[in-house]
């Protein structure tokens, strides 16, 4: 079925809510597609005397991400929104900003991982506002996913102090 066809699942949502909840679950995707791909970059290449703890919580990062990357694309897919997590799309949408490559100190990980969960969740925010009308069911998710990954923002910040 092409782009153009009409969706085979109906949806709850007007035609104009559903194109704009239908953008914000998109671009939320597209983030989190990167974040994953981000922070298992960040596992295979982090150095340092402790390699092994941020080892293991970009692990958790990864899999907080990958979740929600799941549960985003179907809430898309559930009404009538055909996700799109392909890595073309990934790279030309996201907000995820650019992390480094190479080998990386711990810290240099960190103070990257920080800034990556600040700008994700500055742009979930808006998202949430953005459903406030349109959709709060989608709204739900959002703070649901908000809600976990300033609990991981917060926890990665604390390795900085």
């Amino acid at each position: 079925m092409s782009k153009s066809q009409k969706s085979p699942i109906s949806s709850p949502l007007s035609d104009a809510d559903k194109a704009a909840v239908g953008a914000v679950l998109q671009s939320t995707l597209v983030d989190l597609v990167d974040l994953s791909l981000v922070a298992k970059q960040a596992h295979w290449n982090v150095v340092g005397k402790n390699f092994r703890s941020v080892h293991l919580q970009l692990d958790d990062l990864v899999t907080t991400a990958r979740t929600y990357t799941d549960e985003v694309a179907e809430r898309a897919a559930a009404l009538g929104i055909s996700p799109d997590g392909k890595a073309k799309t990934v790279a030309a949408g996201s907000g995820v900003p650019e992390f480094p490559g190479g080998w990386l100190k711990e810290d240099e990980v960190v103070a990257a991982v920080v800034t990556a969960l600040g700008e994700l969740i500055g742009r979930l925010r808006e998202r949430i506002d953005e459903t406030d009308k349109s959709d709060l069911v989608t709204q739900d998710l959002l703070i649901e996913i908000t809600k976990n990954f300033e609990q991981a923002h917060w926890m990665w910040q604390a390795q900085q102090a």
